[in-house]
């Protein structure tokens, strides 16, 4: 969540499209806290607003959900850590997963042109329909 954070307020500090990568991530980060508390049976709006403004304040980077009771707490009082380098590779490979996939979608966007087909601005075929002079 601290990451989510991190990212929303480098968002605000961007105007425009460039901005909307860092929405995005962050609120994709936010799914494991908010599946975490619907999976606890916990008030999951008022828990991750809860959570929100706990990141929002100085030091307080080590809060999050406890996966038992869905209540925030403080994750090195539970013990539960989170590596540095597993983190960082899990994202380097989910952002390089969707621009593979971007790319893919520019490929086959390109052939489909290419070949006259969707959006290649062709005129539908009429075959079997009767000309009208």
């Amino acid at each position: 969540m601290a990451v989510a954070q991190a990212l929303n307020e480098k968002a605000k500090s961007i105007t425009g499209v460039e901005q909307w990568p860092y929405k995005a991530i962050s609120k994709a980060l936010e799914v494991i806290p908010r599946t975490l508390i619907q999976n606890c049976g916990g008030n999951t709006i008022r828990t991750l607003t809860a959570l929100r403004a706990k990141h929002t304040q100085p030091g307080n980077t080590t809060w999050g959900i406890d996966g038992e009771k869905g209540i925030l707490a403080d994750m090195n009082e539970l013990g539960v850590w989170e590596p540095f380098a597993v983190k960082v590779q899990t994202y380097k490979t989910a952002m390089e997963t969707a621009m593979l996939l971007l790319r893919i979608d520019d490929i086959v966007s390109g052939t489909k042109k290419a070949s006259g087909g969707e959006g290649a601005g062709t005129p539908a075929p009429t075959t079997g329909a009767p000309q009208m002079d």
